[in-house]
């Protein structure tokens, strides 16, 4: 049965209090101890942290054109098993999100789907090519409202293309997030430039193709006074170059995925074609460069680049292999067992880099907001005291090809709400016809609470 009414009890909070906290029509109503609601579904929270619900700036939803791999339904499902209550959706589909039909399309699929806020990424340029700007300014004014641009998977190479489209970008006050890669210096590349690479006869794709784009586009932004963000920061020179243009007052923000926090080059050895990924692995050093960086700041959020493909995409030889792998269900187990763990971060962090500043670099209207009575119902239950050793039963998507298969992580999320209804309970998502009738029943009381206003004015 679908309820409008929850009541979470005993949660303790990332500054370390504990509270009950009751849900209706999609609104935290009440905080305090010893709550009680008429008709609500109770929630034991007895030992879980109360967090934000989650964030992902950076999602690769497949849909349209990639369903083998991912659907906005499986992916959004995939998310809320990971406590997330918003994604923004990457547009390297087929067709290309390059026109206001095709990010109309996917927002209208998240939310017929129901389990997350979907907010589409559009294109920088038409059909990903690098040549030409794609229709920013329809995307932007679409149903979608448009906010964040990338042409994510290939780089925008051009420098004259690149400062037109941070202009352009800057008069609506949109973000740019920038996949840095210089195609000509990653020709054939297939893993980290190093001692490595030349031993295993891989072609190598070095540092400096990363940072070279960074310092450039950090140049270009400060020049034109626009917004950069740069995706899934691989190295320590780029954190260097980002750290020098936070310096100056250059309006750049950054992102690490959960992966290059904790895994290394030397997974490539075997061969496994779920550690091949791009940007690629780094040398533990770079690892060690982009925890100490997310710590202090320099490095603003944590983004999956949750990235799903088939089978036959990944279970071949290294060479063939597709690049990325899935992440939306084992980030917060990550943070937690490489920022938390090791003390670099507390859980009020963990909250600023998955869902507060996420929220806020990609405009995310209703999450990453504090917990506080008004606030709209974005809320994520974790359990830190237990650990698992991750497999395919953890993933709630269409894929497999996830890093993390077989390895011990620490946590699991065991319930989250969005607008105000469960998602998972008890570590398991919800029936997808269950949620989606809980999205039907919220759309129906907005459309009813906005006609009162009017009628009321």
């Amino acid at each position: 049965m679908v309820t409008t009414t929850h009541l979470i009890r005993g949660a303790e909070t990332v500054d370390g209090a504990r509270t009950d906290v009751v849900l209706r029509d999609g609104v935290v109503v009440e905080l305090g101890r010893g709550l009680s609601a008429a008709g609500a579904t109770v929630t034991d929270a007895d030992g879980l942290l109360l967090l934000p619900g989650l964030v992902d700036l950076h999602t690769h939803l497949r849909e349209p054109g990639g369903e083998g791999s991912e659907t906005v339904l499986t992916g959004s499902r995939a998310a809320a098993a990971g406590g997330y209550t918003a994604v923004n959706a990457m547009a390297n589909s087929s067709p290309v999100a390059d026109t206001a039909g095709v990010v109309e399309q996917v927002q209208a699929l998240g939310e017929r789907a129901g389990f997350v806020t979907v907010r589409p990424v559009g294109a920088v340029s038409q059909g990903l090519a690098g040549t030409h700007l794609s229709e920013i300014g329809a995307m932007a004014r679409s149903r979608a409202a448009v906010r964040v641009f990338s042409d994510d998977g290939s780089c925008v190479a051009d420098p004259l293309l690149m400062r037109r489209a941070l202009e352009y970008i800057k008069g609506f006050g949109g973000v740019l997030a920038q996949h840095a890669q210089e195609p000509r210096l990653t020709e054939g590349a297939q893993m980290n430039e190093g001692a490595l690479s030349a031993e295993l006869g891989l072609g190598g794709w070095p540092a400096v193709a990363e940072e070279a784009i960074i310092a450039r586009d950090v140049l270009l932004a400060d020049h034109v006074g626009a917004r950069l963000h740069v995706c899934h920061v691989s190295t320590a020179g780029s954190v260097e170059v980002i750290r020098w243009a936070k310096s100056r007052g250059i309006e750049v923000t950054a992102e690490v995925t959960p992966h290059h926090l904790l895994l290394t080059e030397d997974l490539v050895s075997g061969y496994d074609s779920r550690y091949k990924v791009n940007p690629p692995l780094r040398r533990a050093e770079d690892v060690e460069a982009l925890r100490a960086a997310l710590a202090d700041g320099t490095i603003d959020i944590v983004a999956t680049d949750h990235a799903p493909h088939t089978s036959e995409a990944k279970c071949c030889e290294w060479d063939a292999a597709a690049n990325g792998m899935v992440g939306l269900e084992s980030a917060l187990s990550v943070v937690h067992h490489t920022m938390v763990e090791t003390g670099a971060i507390g859980w009020a962090d963990v909250a600023r880099v998955m869902s507060v500043a996420p929220a806020a670099i990609g405009q995310v209207a209703g999450h990453g907001r504090p917990l506080a009575v008004g606030e709209p119902a974005e809320l994520t239950l974790y359990d830190r005291e237990v650990t698992r050793t991750f497999s395919t039963e953890h993933l709630a998507g269409k894929s497999r090809n996830s890093p993390y298969l077989g390895r011990v992580l620490p946590g699991q999320v065991r319930a989250t709400f969005h607008q105000g209804y469960a998602t998972v309970v008890d570590g398991d998502v919800v029936d997808s016809d269950v949620v989606a009738h809980a999205a039907r029943l919220v759309d129906t009381a907005a459309a009813l609470a906005g006609a009162e206003g009017a009628t009321a004015r």
